[in-house]
């Protein structure tokens, strides 16, 4: 089975890169099952109910999300029925909506995927090493094949997220910062792992907001109104090969792909064809 996980969709730039190529993308890598973190895919902050919709008409099949979900108050009505948005599981009870769900793929197999939130250098909400494993023994009997979404700052603490679930899930996959790193591996025991999964949208630009407005805070100290840039789109995701009978990762690899790759490619690139993406065996 193969899984793909889209980095963190900044702004109208990166909703038009789903829009226009996910598609073609899973056709092109064989993909059973898309995720994708859609908690900035509203002008940068949050998201909304119809913007979530168009997102899954675009071919995502479970969205995640971090602590931007509440920036548009309309989710709150919005992620309280449609379960295939996810946010962190970790946010204390009562807290709308859920953190985790069972999804099938197009030929019936499940698929397990769990979004849960880090504590360094971001709100203090609950324990997420111990929320994980609750979510694990809860969707544990459901599927063997298992996503974690951990939305963290702190490499360190991302690191020992995967860690401490590696031979318990199939992949542990950073979002949040918007840089796509290179230290994609497959841990002992057989998870996936990669600290940050990137950004899909503008990357000419300060984590996909305004050059300008960004640089104008740290140069001065002032508050600044952050708006989404527009130079460079580019997709970030994570293609993870699983086995779906034991729940193990049996490679993982990044992908990078400009706006105009992505153009190409829905044109009619035949499903196998070299395609002139960043691809890190």
């Amino acid at each position: 089975m193969k899984i793909l996980l889209v980095g963190d969709i900044v702004g109208r730039p990166g909703r038009e890169l789903v829009r226009k190529g996910l598609r073609a993308l899973v056709e092109h890598h064989g993909v059973d099952f898309a995720i994708a973190n859609a908690e900035n895919a509203a002008a940068g902050f949050g998201l909304t109910r119809d913007i979530g919709e168009s997102l899954l008409e675009s071919g995502v099949d479970v969205m995640t999300s971090g602590n931007h979900i509440w920036d548009k108050k309309e989710v709150l009505e919005y992620i309280g029925h449609e379960h295939r948005l996810l946010r962190p599981a970790n946010y204390p009870a009562g807290a709308p909506g859920r953190g985790s769900c069972v999804r099938e793929t197009g030929d019936g197999r499940a698929v397990g995927v769990i979004n849960v939130m880090g504590r360094v250098f971001m709100t203090p909400i609950d324990d997420p090493f111990a929320v994980v494993r609750r979510e694990i023994d809860a969707i544990r009997h459901r599927t063997h094949v298992i996503i974690v979404d951990f939305h963290a700052e702190a490499t360190s603490e991302k690191a020992a997220m995967g860690w401490h679930l590696d031979g318990t899930v199939t992949a542990v996959i950073g979002t949040h910062t918007h840089v796509q790193t290179a230290d994609e591996r497959v841990l002992p025991n057989g998870t996936a792992y990669l600290t940050d999964v990137g950004m899909t949208g503008p990357h000419d630009s300060i984590i996909g907001m305004d050059r300008e407005a960004s640089l104008a805070r740290f140069l001065t100290g002032m508050p600044s109104k952050f708006e989404p840039a527009t130079g460079n789109p580019r997709l970030n995701a994570v293609l993870i090969d699983a086995d779906d009978r034991t729940g193990k990762a049996a490679g993982i690899r990044r992908i990078s792909v400009s706006d105009a790759e992505l153009t190409a490619l829905a044109a009619g690139a035949p499903a196998g064809a070299p395609l002139r993406v960043t691809i890190d065996t």
